[in-house]
């Protein structure tokens, strides 16, 4: 006798290279505003799976899950739960504040990934450090964050400050839109550093920037004193533990936007808001990972230490890491 039938669809059989993930609910509606579900959620990490696999390689990686899909509650969710497979990586973080430990998730492969779907997982969220190393970052995160009353036509003239400013210490930045309002530039550095110094790096960094655009640009330590129509430029995120969506990661919105990377020049043209998880695989089928050379070069944060030392010789305050 056949069983009743879910409401939300039988469960599914994916094979991921070696693996086999079960999706449970395939046709839950996840995006409102376009219908898009669970089923359609995997199938569109399936389709850039070499970019999110890049993207999250080995890194501890926060899950920001909607199991009632968008409709419901966000859950943030740290440590891999008990009963998860075998073969899914894990690694050990610590959290010294609260004296306790997490085991997250570590992808090595695209498996790993449909299976954080599974668990109803949206957006991934990982570290910019890897578990070779957790408290030595490789990755210095450029987060232009506008705020309530800057456009994005702000942000990109920040966004070609900032590339102004790497080009002249020959520096290669990868920009990617933030799947929101705002753009992200990453940049590959050697893992010699803790994350005190890269963030120190990142506002002498921010700091140039804004001298360079001081009506466009603000690195204003507290959001309610920052100018409404100005873009922060966030060197917090560069702080311990402090996550922003991957590249490729879908975000928690109802039209299922992208954390897409993009060339420079496409910056003058981007419209952040049709880069969708519609419209993205083909996209990538066509251009292929445009971050698929990020790790080529491992590049020195010296220079902008050295930055750093005469802002603070200067009197120039290096803010808390405390939420802004």
């Amino acid at each position: 006798m056949a069983g009743k039938k879910s409401e939300h669809g039988e469960p599914v059989e994916l094979t991921v290279g070696e693996r086999v993930v079960r999706l449970s609910s395939p046709d839950r509606v996840y995006f409102p505003e376009t219908g898009a579900t669970k089923r359609d959620l995997a199938d569109y990490y399936l389709a850039v799976g070499e970019g999110i696999v890049r993207a999250l390689y080995e890194r501890p990686c926060m899950l920001h899950r909607y199991p009632e899909g968008l409709a419901g509650e966000k859950v943030h969710q740290k440590r891999v739960p008990r009963g998860a497979p075998d073969w899914l990586e894990t690694v050990r973080v610590t959290f010294p504040r609260y004296d306790r430990t997490a085991d997250e998730l570590c992808v090595t492969e695209l498996a790993s990934v449909i299976w954080a779907v599974q668990m109803s997982t949206v957006e991934l969220h990982p570290w910019n450090s890897r578990r070779a190393d957790t408290e030595r970052p490789d990755e210095w995160r450029i987060d232009l964050d506008p705020m309530p009353e800057a456009g994005f036509d702000r942000v990109r003239r920040v966004a070609g400050v900032a590339q102004e400013v790497l080009d002249e210490l020959q520096i290669t930045g990868f920009p990617k839109t933030s799947g929101g309002d705002g753009l992200h530039v990453y940049v590959r550095i050697r893992p010699d550093w803790g994350f005190a110094d890269v963030r120190r790096a990142a506002l002498a960094f921010a700091r140039e920037v804004e001298r360079r655009a001081p009506q466009d640009t603000t690195t204003t330590w507290w959001r309610k004193d920052r100018d409404p129509a100005a873009v922060f430029v966030d060197y917090n995120q560069n702080t311990r533990d402090h996550t922003i969506a991957s590249a490729y990661s879908v975000r928690g919105n109802p039209r299922g936007t992208v954390s897409t990377p993009i060339r420079w020049d496409e910056i003058a043209d981007v419209e952040p808001q049709e880069l969708t998880m519609a419209t993205v695989p083909a996209r990538f089928a066509e251009l292929g990972d445009l971050h698929a050379g990020i790790d080529d070069v491992e590049h020195d944060l010296t220079p902008l230490l050295e930055w750093a030392d005469r802002d603070e010789r200067e009197g120039l305050d290096v803010p808390g890491d405390d939420d802004s």
